[in-house]
């Protein structure tokens, strides 16, 4: 491998993606999707939500969960069957991308099959599948499949940052590209909605029996989604002397922690106001020069406010922004990979996808809401923001490309 100079500041390529959703699988059904401001939230009949306040998820198709025939395709989470679709439609768009390094981040691995595994214990039941349960549970395990699935070997780091850890997988391997520590990184998001998660986010009262409604005045909790999505970074000089595509540049990425508390962010908003501008900063670009924000916007009314102050405080009510959440839910630990696809594809296409089930502005704050039905616009730059428990934000920008490539 040819030393990559570190002398000074590399741009980093985004040259392919992919991504798995309720909202579809791959581009064309994401975009179409996010186009129509789909609903894509319903009814949960996975495990039994009798007893719970909520009852609905946006949840990816049935063929994800569905046993097969195939043992080997049997053995294998939910979890893993999206990351390996989400790295063969990358794979299809760039076949030349071979990774030095991935990471990626989650919350909770193959938690489905940790449940299954330690009710057993308890049972003192000893199925067969106990073993493949166990094997498939490690939250690294996703990551390994889909890398021998598109014949990569790669080492991995995997990022549990709450429900910042997407943008934070991304952000990572942006700085590490843009530093000149790695040339190409594999890096993302994944994460399945599990009967324990469900039920603990019901508990905390965070979710909501209702449609959800970020950004609303009336708006009452969150749903919770799943999914993955998974990029190819690349330093820019590499992927253009190799002729790869290039679908976006990253060119900025902010962190901040609060440490307010366990699960409620800083009133003020003083740690999504710092993620922003550090993001803002680090790609040397003024509020004004922002085109689009794909908010984190998870409907609660602790995450919203804090977010919603600290948007209007950076960008006032100029900045177009919408929570893609309100047509999917909250996909935990893949939000950020899978928001920064869905911020692609905006860029791709030249629209600003919607935050439906939007009826009244909070009267908090002025912000320019993209309530409902997309809207078509000239897009250049995003911002894409993950706030998490623990007062954890981080905040992506991310660009259409300046220069045309083979």
């Amino acid at each position: 491998m040819t030393p990559i100079s570190r002398s000074h500041s590399h741009r980093v390529a985004v040259t392919a993606m992919g991504v798995v959703s309720p909202l579809g699988s791959g581009a064309a059904e994401t975009t179409a999707a996010l186009r129509a401001g789909r609903d894509c939230v319903s009814p949960v009949e996975r495990f039994d939500v009798s007893r719970t306040r909520s009852k609905t998820a946006g949840q990816l198709p049935a063929s994800f969960h569905a046993e097969s025939d195939d043992r080997k395709a049997a053995r294998l989470h939910p979890a893993s069957q999206v990351m390996i679709a989400a790295a063969q439609e990358a794979q299809k768009a760039d076949g030349g991308f071979q990774p030095e390094f991935a990471i990626i981040g989650t919350t909770s691995g193959g938690m489905s099959f940790g449940e299954q595994f330690f009710r057993a214990q308890v049972t003192k039941e000893k199925p067969a599948r106990r073993a493949g349960w166990l094997a498939n549970y490690m939250p690294q395990k996703a990551v390994l499949d889909a890398q021998a699935a598109c014949g990569f070997s790669a080492p991995a780091q995997i990022i549990a940052n709450a429900c910042a850890s997407g943008t934070n997988a991304l952000g990572h391997a942006f700085a590490l590209v843009r530093a000149g520590m790695f040339r190409r990184i594999l890096c993302g998001g994944y994460d399945i909605i599990s009967e324990l998660v469900f039920v603990g986010f019901d508990s905390l009262q965070a979710s909501t029996p209702e449609k959800i409604r970020p950004f609303d005045k009336s708006r009452t909790g969150l749903v919770l989604g799943e999914g993955a999505a998974l990029f190819f970074l690349e330093e820019w000089e590499s992927a253009v002397s190799r002729s790869a595509p290039i679908v976006a540049e990253i060119t900025g990425y902010g962190i901040s922690t609060d440490n307010h508390h366990l699960t409620q962010p800083h009133p003020s908003g003083i740690g999504p106001k710092q993620a922003m501008e550090r993001a803002l900063a680090s790609a040397n670009l003024q509020p004004s020069e922002v085109d689009y924000i794909n908010a984190h916007g998870t409907a609660t009314a602790f995450n919203d406010a804090t977010e919603g102050t600290a948007i209007a405080q950076i960008f006032g009510a100029k900045t177009p922004v919408s929570s893609t959440k309100s047509m999917m839910g909250h996909s935990l630990g893949a939000a950020g990979s899978i928001e920064a696809a869905f911020s692609i594809l905006a860029l791709q296409g030249q629209f600003l996808p919607p935050n439906i089930n939007y009826q009244e502005s909070d009267p908090a704050w002025q912000l320019d809401v993209i309530a409902n039905e997309a809207r078509e616009a000239r897009v250049q730059r995003v911002l894409s923001n993950s706030f998490g428990f623990g007062g954890t934000n981080a905040s992506i920008v991310i660009e259409k490309p300046k220069e045309a490539t083979a």
